[in-house]
């Protein structure tokens, strides 16, 4: 066992979104994701084959959904975004890291 800490190794400067996995195995994926002014391109959607949990652990972003209502998150705001939800990353801070922990898990369906 290694122990780690969340908040560590954030590099000083990010050029794209960094996607690091912390866990991964047959039923689930933990991934820390760092974002630093970082958005999904407006053509770019997000549609994956897992529900997905992420809670924002520093910073702020703003969630958009296709055909719903953006959502924002703060520090500590958590939302589970079901499978084959379309959905992208409009807006995080430009001058501060966001640290987002997402996790990626079947649909319970599959279980």
């Amino acid at each position: 066992m290694k122990k780690t800490n969340i908040f560590a190794n954030i590099p000083p400067q990010i050029k794209e979104e960094l996607f690091e996995d912390i866990v991964t195995n047959e039923g689930v994926k933990i991934e820390r994701i760092i974002s630093k002014g970082h958005i999904t391109t407006e053509v770019e959607w997000y549609n994956q084959k897992s529900d997905e949990w992420v809670i924002v652990l520093k910073g702020e972003a703003i969630l958009e959904f296709e055909n719903s209502d953006d959502i924002r998150l703060e520090e500590g705001d958590y939302l589970n975004i079901p499978a084959n939800t379309k959905h992208r990353v409009s807006w995080t801070k430009p001058n501060e890291e966001t640290l987002w922990l997402a996790i990626h898990y079947k649909p319970t369906s599959y279980i």
